[in-house]
């Protein structure tokens, strides 16, 4: 599997080269319970989207910023 080029949204997707968003996604770390991780994982399929893009948009979408 190339994590180099993907296709999102018809577009080619460039390795370290923003794709949805302004700006390039980096690894964090998170600890979360199985049973949010297993939520988190079923909106994921659900949405066709993967469990970073999940958290991505909530947190884009809280008020306040």
């Amino acid at each position: 599997m190339s994590s180099e080029i993907t296709k999102i949204k018809g577009k080619k997707r460039v390795k370290n080269q923003p794709a949805l968003h302004d700006e390039v996604k980096t690894s964090k770390h998170l600890s979360l319970t199985p049973s949010s991780w297993d939520k988190l994982k079923k909106i994921a399929l659900v949405r066709g989207i993967s469990v970073s893009e999940v958290i991505e948009r909530w947190v884009r979408n809280i008020e306040g910023d």
